[in-house]
């Protein structure tokens, strides 16, 4: 599983035999790879004009190009501020919620994501191919992808000291943007028994501060320290995880995309009730 940002062909084709040669001895003789663009057809070939493009057919025999377009930028950050004023609304009639909730398209994005994701999953694990992702600058929907798909094909991800580390390496490094954590929150609801990580392991993640502006290092304590402290690590750990080295594959279909509650309606939804809940149900499982 490989990520990177788009090649600059540029409106002349340019060719970059460094990029071909690279790719040429990632794959052996006779294998085909596939490389996941997660722009639409129409905004890769119009981005030659800004000096960016795709990997031309002639050039790269051996891999074959599909394009999934992701939102990024400006209609995701949109999408995303109308999903959280729906959700800051205390007292919303049904119709006004569901309709706000439709028009902010945010669980559309969710959905295209997820499939994105187990499309490349399917791509490395079911056809035994390489993958190849990447986007416009290589940042924000393609690490969104490959980071999914870690979840998706590797059970060390999906362990506490495997997810952060994957966070780390997929989306601090790179100030990725975190409000791509619904996506996370759906790959796992969906089989609450193979991730070891309860829902409240994700929340406090969106919170962190732009890391390298704000000198997090040097003038702040490690979250990781802290979520690794026995009494705080216990509070995420997931009661009902039952280890399982196999892939999986989360639900797609529209019925089976939710919100995720935990998160977006945590100021306006008491909460008590279900932690009272989730530390029974410890209880239950510690003294079984």
């Amino acid at each position: 599983l490989l990520r990177s940002s788009q090649p600059l062909t540029g409106p002349n084709r340019r060719r970059c035999r460094e990029d071909e040669k690279l790719l040429g001895t990632i794959l052996d003789e006779g294998e085909r790879g596939f490389i996941i663009d997660t722009r639409s057809a129409p905004a890769a070939k119009q981005a030659r004009m800004g000096g960016g493009g795709t990997e031309p057919k002639s050039c790269y025999p051996q891999w074959r190009r599909l394009h999934r377009a992701l939102e990024r930028g400006r209609p995701l950050q949109e999408s995303f501020s109308r999903l959280v004023e729906a959700c800051s609304d205390p007292s919303p009639s049904m119709e006004r919620w569901l309709g706000r909730l439709e028009s902010s398209r945010w669980l559309g994005h969710v959905k295209a994501a997820l499939s994105t994701a187990c499309l490349a999953a399917q791509c490395l694990d079911r056809e035994h191919s390489k993958v190849l992702v990447h986007g416009a600058e290589g940042t924000d929907t393609t690490l969104l992808v490959t980071a999914l798909a870690q979840l998706i094909l590797d059970p060390s991800c999906r362990t506490m000291d495997g997810f952060l580390g994957l966070l780390e390496r997929e989306w601090i490094q790179v100030r990725a943007a975190l409000c791509h954590f619904g996506r996370v929150w759906k790959a796992f609801s969906r089989v609450p028994k193979m991730t070891p990580n309860g829902e409240k392991s994700l929340c406090p993640v969106p919170s962190c501060p732009p890391r390298s502006l704000c000198k997090v290092k040097e003038n702040t304590h490690s979250l990781w320290a802290w979520l690794e402290q026995p009494e705080e690590k216990q509070k995420h750990l997931n009661p009902l995880y039952s280890h399982n080295p196999l892939v999986i594959w989360p639900s797609v279909e529209p019925q089976s995309i939710q919100l995720w509650q935990g998160l977006f309606l945590r100021w306006i939804r008491p909460c008590q009730q279900l932690e009272e809940a989730w530390e029974e149900m410890q209880r239950l499982v510690e003294g079984k």
